[in-house]
């Protein structure tokens, strides 16, 4: 049916929309603490750049893409998530060539994964996230791991933990290839679909299957971190001090490896428990191939996503403090044309001055006109009939109290703004 919405998308209505407000404002004021920029990509981007970016062997490229050919013939797909975008917009307008660097970038904006929808992820799904291109230092990654975490602190969320992994570099992921491979090929057919098909194309991602046989199975295989070559196992070391630095506390994952194929040594995970078996709210990590990649420089990065519906979920399950209702802080009620169109005219003034106000359009009744105030929560209603036309004044209802005092346009506007000065709104 035409009036019916996609699977995997949703409506946010009046009601619930506020809440997505009041987290993206403290998204948003959390990024600009850390002195993080705000940039906007495009919802949709050639498909060769998530080829190339995210991985082709990944579920994400591989199952979960809305791809489609345009009028130019020419493979187009919505954005599954937000790094490469940022990437790609990073080389294209040359960003290496700032002076400020490392260049610290955050995002907020809808992506689109075809599948199977579940609680804080749907199909079209919103997402939040940093990117820092331009420093390979082991501060920049626990500074980034630290905001994550304060973020969530911030809005409440408790219960969760920091969990850290290191993927390492080409040559540790070979050396661990070859033993994993060895370790786990006489369990090969024991493994559920998905992973069989992960042997051959990125058998490292089956450490990642949360099919408890596979998970078995593996308990004994050897991890990345077992691997790690003498630079990288120092950087890990480096990230795990500095975190120690900034009171984060964190637990190491051996098993931690994430879905996508540009990440290189650290990478890191915020699971809340609580809020279902989907339990990663932040996830992320380093991807110091991913610019020359795409066509630029050798240049290092790290960076995290954040699923605002698991955000949402959380602040939920912790009993977070929630932003209160909003009201309206002026009814204006008319009774009579004339009483109405000087309603408009003090209505346009209102607002002029800052004021959230509104009137009836419907042409009810005294009493009627009253209820609507006090459902919309106004704190003061102005009543203006053919009397208070006649005579140019308005009367000034306290909607609390119930005092009400007659007064002129000009006059009324100075009292309510005093009192909203006074009150502290």
């Amino acid at each position: 049916m035409l009036t019916n919405r996609p699977r995997g998308t949703s409506d946010i209505l009046p009601g619930a929309v506020e809440m997505w407000q009041y987290v993206e404002g403290v998204v948003r004021s959390e990024f600009d603490v850390y002195n993080y920029d705000e940039i906007r990509t495009p919802m949709f981007e050639h498909t060769e750049l998530f080829q190339r970016g995210v991985g082709e062997t990944t579920d994400i490229v591989s199952k979960e893409m809305y791809s489609f050919t345009d009028r130019g013939d020419r493979s187009i797909t919505l954005r599954p998530e937000g790094t490469a975008g940022v990437v790609r917009a990073f080389v294209e307008n040359k960003l290496y060539g700032s002076v400020n660097q490392p260049v610290k970038l955050y995002y907020i904006g809808p992506m689109f994964r075809y599948e199977r929808p579940q609680a804080g992820r749907g199909r079209q799904f919103y997402q939040c996230g940093v990117e820092v291109i331009g420093s390979d230092h082991p501060s920049i990654d626990a500074e980034v791991m630290a905001l994550g975490v304060n973020l969530l602190k911030r809005l409440g969320i408790h219960g969760f933990r920091l969990e850290l992994g290191s993927v390492g570099c080409g040559t540790c992921r070979a050396t661990h290839r070859t033993a994993f491979i060895a370790k786990i090929a006489p369990v090969k057919e024991q493994l559920c679909a998905d992973c069989q098909s992960r042997f051959d194309r990125n058998p490292m991602r089956i450490l990642d299957c949360k099919n408890e046989t596979c998970r078995t199975l593996t308990k004994d295989a050897p991890t990345v971190l077992d691997h790690l070559c003498d630079e990288c196992a120092t950087h890990f070391d480096e990230v795990k001090s500095y975190l120690e630095q900034l009171d984060t506390p964190y637990a190491v994952n051996p098993r931690l490896v994430r879905g996508i194929d540009y990440y290189t040594r650290t990478a890191f995970e915020i699971v809340e428990p609580g809020i279902g078996s989907n339990s990663t709210v932040v996830a992320g990590g380093r991807y110091n191939g991913l610019v020359a990649n795409l066509g630029g420089p050798e240049t290092s990065g790290i960076g995290f996503g954040i699923g605002i519906e698991r955000l949402l979920l959380s602040i939920k399950h912790s009993e977070a403090a929630r932003p209160l209702p909003k009201k309206l802080d002026v009814f204006v009620a008319a009774f009579g044309v004339e009483a109405d169109k000087s309603a408009a005219r003090l209505l346009q003034q209102l607002r002029q001055a800052g004021f959230r106000a509104d009137k009836d359009y419907t042409g009810r009744g005294f009493k009627a006109q009253l209820k609507a105030a006090d459902r919309l929560g106004a704190r003061s209603t102005i009543v203006i009939g053919e009397d208070e036309v006649a005579r140019g004044t308005v009367q000034v209802r306290d909607m609390l109290t119930g005092g009400q005092s007659e007064m002129g346009h000009d006059e009324a506007i100075g009292f309510l703004a005093r009192n909203r000065a006074e009150s502290g709104d």
